[in-house]
This record gives structure tokens, C-alpha cells and sequence, in this order.
């Protein structure tokens, strides 16, 4: 759409990357701000954020390319040329889980109060991260004659749907209802497990309307993203009720 946000000389910015970039600080700052409130003090390492990018990268790549093996297997050269670009959100977040996991049990900290702040924290650089989509035209959705069409490069003067602003939308919403849930929640896991619950369910709407080349499990209706977001909705869902019924002692987040 404007995949070039400033260019100047040899130096080009891209909309993208400026605005995965902006994402990632503001997120960054808010949770660092918010876990430190919540260890009283107690500073929480840049080691932390930089496991995360690295899982999030290798994660993002790795289920980019599970999408299609065949077709990467079949040409092995094409995993180079396709490496700075092309991520799945799932494959990054099934691989920052555990390590944030790891992390906080590595360094005695509780978890799933953890976790409830960083719900917050991915809704911030995912909503954000949706627009640079929109602005770098790709993952675009279907062809349209709604109001709502918009022509990308990719798509040769077809006009579909922006998903990339449906999806931004709609985690914005539930960013916003996090925030509300986060002042009455009953027990820890509760806003983690709720973003979990959610983001599947849109993700699962969303992907109905997506017009770019997805890998399917049954071709043209379970896309890899919407299988694994119904498996992450019905475990959320136990776990939600696990937590619930052990009614773990609430404790404020900041």
C-alpha cells in the first residue's frame, strides 16, 4: 500500500518495520513499567526481552515456512530468499511461552501474574504490528465489492478485504477489554488466559477472509492458523476453569 514510509538518499524507512518497530517500544516500555511495579522495584533484565525477540523471530520463520514444507523442501534456495520476510504470529507465540516460562520459574517469580501483563504487552505490538501489514500490503483478504475494499499492488486492481485493519480492530478491542478485566480480575491467569481465548476466536473469523496463499490442513476450509486456534481455545478454556475452581488468592497488578 505504502511500503516506503520516508526515503531519503540511500536510507529508506519502511512502514512495516517502522511500525513493528514502535510496536515492540511501546510494548517494551509498558511491560517493564508494569512488572517492575509488580516485583516492587526489583529492575527486570534486557536478557529477558531479548530471549523473547529471538523466539519470536526463529518461532515466526519456523511455522512460515511449516506452512508450505513441501514446496520449501522441494526448493531449499527459496528458504534464503524468502528469510527477511514472512512470519506466522502462532509459531512465535508457541515459542516465547515456554521461554518466558522457563524465565520466571529460572528466577522464582510466579507466573501467571507475569503472563496477565504480558497479554496486555502482545495486543499492543500485535494491533500495531496488523497496520504495518496493512501499509506493507501484504496478508490481504479476498476479493469484494463491499464498501470497506481496498486495492493492493499484490492484488492487480481487484479490490478485497482489508483484514489487516479487521484484525487491528479487533485487537484493539480486546486490548481494551483486558484493560477493563484487569481491574475486577478473581485469580491469576485470568487476563492471560482471556487474550487466549479471544485473539483464537477472531483469528479463527479472520482467517475466513484472508486472500493471500495460507497453508491448509483440509484445503480451503482448516487453515493451519485456525486449527491451531481452536486447540489454543479449548485449552484456555480448561485452564481458565482450573484456575477458577482451585480459586487461586487474587492479587492486584498494578
Amino acid at each position: 500500500m505504502y511500503p516506503e514510509l520516508l526515503h531519503f538518499a540511500h536510507l529508506t524507512i519502511y512502514s512495516y518495520a517502522f511500525l513493528i518497530g514502535m510496536g515492540i517500544l511501546i510494548a517494551g516500555i509498558f511491560t517493564k513499567k508494569q512488572i517492575e511495579k509488580y516485583w516492587n522495584g526489583e529492575e527486570l533484565s534486557y536478557a529477558f526481552f531479548y530471549g523473547i525477540f529471538i523466539m519470536g523471530f526463529v518461532g515466526g520463520k519456523l511455522f512460515f515456512f511449516l506452512e508450505r514444507p513441501g514446496y520449501y523442501l522441494s526448493q531449499p534456495e527459496l528458504i534464503l530468499q524468502d528469510f527477511s520476510g514472512g512470519y506466522v504470529f502462532y509459531g512465535s507465540f508457541l515459542l516465547i511461552i515456554p521461554y518466558i516460562i522457563w524465565y520466571l520459574h529460572k528466577n522464582n517469580k510466579r507466573i501467571w501474574p507475569v503472563l496477565d501483563i504480558l497479554a496486555i504487552t502482545t495486543t499492543i505490538v500485535h494491533a500495531i504490528g496488523r497496520l504495518g501489514c496493512f501499509f506493507g500490503g501484504c496478508c490481504y483478504g479476498k476479493p469484494t465489492g463491499f464498501v470497506t475494499g481496498v486495492e493492493f499492488p499484490a492484488t492487480h486492481g481487484v479490490h478485497v478485504h482489508p483484514t489487516q485493519l479487521y484484525e487491528s480492530f479487533g485487537i484493539f478491542l480486546i486490548m481494551f477489554f483486558l484493560f477493563k478485566l484487569r481491574k475486577r480480575k478473581k485469580f491469576d491467569g485470568q487476563i492471560f488466559l482471556t487474550y487466549v481465548f479471544l485473539y483464537a476466536f477472531l483469528r479463527i473469523i479472520i482467517e475466513n477472509y484472508r486472500g493471500d496463499q495460507r497453508g491448509y490442513l483440509i484445503e480451503g476450509i482448516l487453515s493451519h492458523s485456525q486449527f491451531i486456534a481452536l486447540v489454543i481455545m479449548s485449552f484456555s478454556i480448561y485452564l481458565l476453569n482450573k484456575l477458577k475452581s482451585k480459586n487461586y488468592t487474587y492479587e492486584t497488578v498494578p
